[in-house]
């Protein structure tokens, strides 16, 4: 099974992107937590939820930092043009082949942070760019293996990094899941406490 959301047909994606895009006039923070209840109630029904129905009570409602606005900060994609396929590993053993589409520079609470964005290596649409990435929460706070931000692709190189939105893989619900982790370019120094967390 694949893990992201990225790569995943999980129904549960199309209604965090269309809660993404409300109106103006709903302030932020209720955006991003109707977006975590509407998450909690489909990973708790949905015939495609990642949680397993017998370990639902030990996962939901999923646990986040609270919603906090100095993690969601503007970024600008330094665009890759014919980057040669990598083979990221993951969580069962295997390889994801991928290819760099860019690299992403931001600051958080004055640090100035990069992250590589990726798309799998046959997508040549690029229209979602996935970014894994690990901080120094892993392990004790979130899931060692990383977390990750899914983003929109935008024809002007700005996107809107919001680490609120920052999601753990689905093997950490479920070890069937195949998830890529993050590279070591992709490994923050820092800590990044916005968005989900273990329990």
């Amino acid at each position: 099974m694949r893990a992201t959301s990225l790569f995943v047909g999980f129904t549960a994606v199309a209604l965090l992107v269309s809660a993404c895009s409300r109106a103006a006039e709903v302030p932020y923070t209720d955006q991003v937590t109707g977006d975590r209840a509407a998450k909690d109630q489909a990973f708790g029904s949905a015939s495609d939820s990642p949680v397993p129905t017998d370990r639902r009570p030990e996962f939901l409602p999923l646990a986040y930092y609270p919603v906090d606005e100095l993690y969601r900060v503007p970024a600008q994609l330094a665009a890759y043009e014919g980057e040669p396929a990598i083979e990221m590993p993951t969580s069962t053993g295997k390889r994801r082949d991928m290819r760099r589409a860019g690299q992403l520079k931001f600051s958080v609470q004055g640090q100035t942070l990069t992250l590589t964005a990726f798309v799998e290596a046959n997508d040549r649409e690029m229209a979602r760019l996935f970014v894994p990435f690990a901080d120094r929460t892993n392990g004790a706070e979130t899931y060692q293996g990383g977390r990750y931000l899914d983003l929109t692709r935008t024809s002007t190189g700005l996107y809107d990094l919001d680490f609120n939105r920052a999601y753990q893989p689905y093997c950490y619900y479920n070890v069937q899941y195949d998830c890529p982790f993050p590279p070591a370019e992709n490994r923050l120094a820092t800590f990044i406490r916005a968005g989900e967390k273990k329990k």
